[in-house]
């Protein structure tokens, strides 16, 4: 598939959002209103085209990669390098890949550029693009064509996952960094708007950052349209998920977005093919105030806001049984008969066979039978 020949349609449906509001008020009169479930709910009836969406098979792809930013000192996310975090998640011992599992949740894990060798395993895709991007402040992260090369590996990937859900999260040294510096210049806002952690960011630590994203800005103050962006600051994981993004909407897959990688890809996806969008549904591993501009950017909330200070794809985990529910509250609750409401006959038939063995003994015997 060409990237600058989308397939994707959008969403807007009048008349399936009108059927699906009219399906959720008969549900809703079982038990009262469900709040943010019901409108989560025909959010996925449209992405699916279908009054019963069904999701199956969810993938958590953790897209990793290194980036030159790093020989600037950028720091190490929760002090350990881009190959560290990457087997950890590979061996289940992270709290993202923990509870992807307990969910049912199948795990990923594409190695787009990191800068370490990383031994064939299981769950494991080696895609590497390069060794880690180049240091965006001398020049350009990669070559356009490189980045061409990562979006059309992107393609490949979610064009063979087995179900309908893709979750996306970025993992690696400098990604944050490299993701602000791509949604600053696509966005035209200021950097700092996405670097700001918090009110509690060491002045010192901002203040250095600024110094080597603004070198970087200002080395490729020219550049505009969104490939050329992407090649200029971002990473092989932003490249990787953008095409990963646009070829699970064109196959009308729901896309969970996780952190700032992820919502930079996602940018990226959507100046290329804007219905990108429509099949996104937002997540959240950290209270980062950089992410909550990123969201803006979308007119978007996270599904849950539960404080964590995660690495990314945590957020997306959580919030899977969320939109189970909501695609549940479509498919498998029963709509309100008309009048009173008795007991079926398989109701009456399940009881009494229940009661069965207590209906066949005698005072004082157990139905264990005469030997208790």
């Amino acid at each position: 598939m060409s990237i600058h020949q989308s397939l994707i349609s959008p969403t807007a449906n009048p008349e399936l959002e009108r059927a699906l509001r009219q399906r959720l008020e008969r549900r809703c009169a079982l038990a009262g209103r469900l709040g943010e479930l019901e409108p989560l709910a025909v959010r996925l009836g449209l992405i699916q085209n279908t009054q019963t969406p069904r999701l199956r098979d969810p993938t958590l792809v953790l897209f990793a990669a290194d980036h030159g930013l790093a020989v600037d000192g950028i720091a190490l996310p929760n002090g350990r390098s881009t190959r560290e975090q990457a087997l950890l998640a590979l061996q289940h011992r992270l709290p993202a890949t923990v509870f992807a599992r307990s969910q049912g949740m199948h795990v990923t894990v594409v190695d787009c550029g990191i800068a370490e060798p990383l031994s064939p395993q299981q769950r494991l895709l080696a895609r590497k693009i390069a060794h880690g991007t180049r240091n965006s402040r001398a020049g350009p992260a990669m070559t356009l064509e490189q980045a061409h090369a990562g979006v059309r590996v992107g393609m490949e990937i979610s064009d063979n996952l087995a179900g309908n859900v893709l979750a996306c999260a970025g993992l690696g040294q400098g990604s944050m960094e490299a993701s602000a510096l791509v949604l600053s210049r696509l966005m035209d806002m200021p950097v700092q708007d996405f670097i700001v952690s918090g009110p509690d960011m060491p002045h010192n630590d901002l203040a250095h950052l600024m110094l080597v994203l603004q070198g970087a800005q200002a080395r490729h103050r020219d550049v505009e349209e969104p490939m050329a962006v992407l090649a200029a600051f971002g990473g092989f994981e932003l490249a990787v998920m953008v095409g990963a993004m646009l070829v699970a909407a064109s196959k009308r897959q729901l896309i969970l977005v996780d952190g700032m990688p992820a919502c930079a890809a996602l940018k990226v996806a959507s100046m290329i093919a804007p219905p990108v969008t429509d099949y996104a549904v937002f997540c959240r591993s950290t209270t980062h105030r950089g992410l909550d501009e990123a969201l803006a950017l979308f007119h978007a909330a996270a599904l849950l806001e539960l404080g964590m200070e995660c690495g990314d794809g945590t957020g997306a985990t959580l919030a899977w049984p969320l939109l189970r529910c909501a695609a549940a509250l479509l498919t498998d609750v029963q709509d309100l008969p008309d009048g009173p409401i008795h007991s079926r006959p398989s109701d009456l038939r399940d009881s009494s066979s229940s009661h069965a063995g207590a209906l066949h003994t005698g005072p004082g015997r157990s139905s264990f039978g005469s030997k208790y």
